[in-house]
């Protein structure tokens, strides 16, 4: 079930606002961001200054600086997006997308956890094939365009890692690569068989 069922926004009150890719939401205490399109990236900093993804939210999903205690925090566009800003008057309209971000999250650091590179990287593919991934033929395209880079911003590794595992997995027949775009082939889901 989308979260987007669980607000009926008026139009005359919550109008959808736009963001560009890069772009960073405004951060208000007393609001939610609903997003309608696109894909944000919550994100911290270690006092090193490396980016710490906290998240990845698509449609549906509600976001906002009430949700989360990291210091520093940003919502950063990784698409264009558009957002409806949802005053805390509002809110309980959003309990149970509140719920599924808390889910979301925690399936989310499982992920990130994982001790093994190449598992942690498996699981991470199948959950973007899962949440922003459309059904094709060959199985399913992750309609979100990340680098390399992105990858190992996500997963906390280096970018050398992700293409030699991400090779390795189109090697063996795991995924498909595409210029942009990557396939998690149907015969290969799901990932969970990996040896100790």
């Amino acid at each position: 079930m989308s979260a987007s069922t669980f607000l009926s926004p008026e139009p005359t009150i919550l109008k959808p606002r736009k963001f560009a890719h890069r772009s960073l939401l405004p951060l208000e205490r007393d609001y939610l961001w609903q997003i309608s399109t696109g894909v944000v990236r919550t994100v911290t900093y270690s006092e090193d200054g490396i980016p710490m993804t906290l998240g990845l939210w698509g449609s549906g999903d509600v976001v906002g600086r009430v949700l989360s205690r990291a210091e520093p925090f940003q919502i950063e566009c990784f698409t264009a997006v558009e957002a409806i800003r949802l005053p805390v008057g509002r809110w309980y309209e959003a309990t149970d997308a509140m719920i599924l971000h808390i889910q979301q999250f925690q399936e989310f650091l499982e992920i990130l956890h994982c001790r093994n590179v190449d598992a942690s990287l498996m699981r991470l593919l199948s959950w973007l094939a899962k949440k922003f991934g459309r059904e094709i033929e060959q199985g399913k395209l992750i309609d979100l365009r990340l680098t390399h880079e992105e990858i190992a911003s996500i997963m906390g590794t280096t970018r050398v890692t992700v293409t030699r595992v991400l090779k390795d997995f189109e090697q063996r027949g795991i995924i498909q690569r595409l210029p942009q775009h990557l396939i998690v082939l149907h015969e290969q889901e799901p990932f969970w068989h990996y040896e100790i």
